[in-house]
């Protein structure tokens, strides 16, 4: 196998890890954004409840995705994670908080004690859902990369409106599926108010969609190359754009199951459509298009992306049937009881 089909491959591998990491914690994040909206202590313990059992094996696929950067392409690695340092410490602080909030916050009956976790579980999940965001907007926009590979702006460089509005659309996006997710697992009064908290953050979700379209199209036409190059690959944002309406097809209908599926496959599109804005790019330089990261020009050697590939080709069946395992053993409405959170 060429150095450069192995290059395509873990691209793909890549890009395979965000999405399935998007999907399965993206509903994590999104239950959590909501948090604050339950009422009372059994409700809360509840939208806990809902994700405890697989909260912290959804969060593997961001740490694998982390990993299998760090071995396939080593060069973009260091700049990225030393590009987005703060940003990345912040995220981090994120998920340590939001596990610590799901772990001690029932550990005490005071009232001060569970309001205070409340509150950091879901300000964290808002935090990192943002981040994502903030990260894939610097990412199209492109980031200040000399030409040793070195991030040469600041954070404020990075908090610029187009990433902050990517960030935006992704806590709309997140809000919306952990909302669906929830209405899942969930009956009586809870449900039926998240039931409108489907209906607005899905609202939320359109409009900031419609905006983030028009300002990349506006402000960085660049990422439309690919799509342009290859006009089969039209069939993407098409499909994308009849998922995301038969989402409130499927919420209106009353039919949660096939609205988280529509979610699940917007959330697919959206993270294939940011592969192929970027692509064959992994970081692009704002400061000369010559210096931007490629997956050619930043992966390890053929033999380290085979030795690894051999190992994916042996993991991955493992740690989908674990999933699908945990997600059937665990299914249906939640069910409150001592071992709960």
């Amino acid at each position: 196998m060429s150095h450069e089909t192995l290059c395509l491959i873990w691209f793909f591998l890549l890009a395979i890890l965000i999405i399935g990491y998007s999907i399965l914690d993206g509903f994590d994040l999104g239950v959590g954004i909501l948090h604050l909206t339950a009422r009372g202590d059994t409700e809360r313990r509840t939208m806990m409840t809902s994700i405890g059992p697989t909260w912290d094996g959804n969060e593997v696929w961001l740490l694998t995705f982390g990993g299998a950067m760090f071995a396939a392409f080593p060069e973009a690695y260091a700049t990225v994670f030393s590009g987005f340092y703060i940003a990345f410490m912040l995220l981090l602080f994120s998920l340590i908080f939001r596990a610590v909030s799901l772990e001690v916050r029932s550990k005490s009956e005071s009232l001060a004690w569970r309001k205070t976790w409340d509150a950091a579980f879901s300000i964290s999940s808002f935090v990192a859902a943002l981040l994502f965001g903030v990260a894939a907007g610097n990412i199209i926009a492109g980031m200040a990369i000399d030409e040793t590979r070195t991030f040469t702006g600041t954070i404020i460089n990075q908090l610029m409106p187009y990433p902050i509005v990517i960030g935006l659309l992704s806590v709309a996006l997140f809000a919306m599926h952990g909302a669906i997710y929830a209405h899942l697992k969930t009956e009586g009064d809870l449900q039926h108010r998240i039931a409108a908290w489907m209906w607005r953050t899905y609202i939320a979700f359109i409009v900031l969609y419609i905006v983030a379209t028009a300002y990349t199209l506006i402000a960085h036409p660049s990422a439309m190359t690919t799509l342009n190059a290859h006009p089969w690959l039209w069939i993407v944002p098409v499909v994308n754009i009849l998922a995301i309406a038969n989402i409130g097809r499927e919420i209106r209908l009353g039919r949660s199951p096939r609205a988280f599926a529509m979610s699940c496959i917007t959330i697919a599109l959206l993270l294939v459509l940011f592969s192929i804005a970027i692509f064959p790019n992994l970081v692009i330089s704002s400061l000369n298009p010559d210096w931007n990261i490629t997956i050619y020009n930043a992966a390890s050697s053929s033999k380290t992306l085979t030795t690894m590939f051999i190992i994916v080709l042996i993991g991955m069946p493992l740690v989908l049937i674990y999933t699908a395992v945990v997600y059937r053993v665990f299914h249906g409405k939640v069910k409150l009881d001592e071992s709960s959170y």
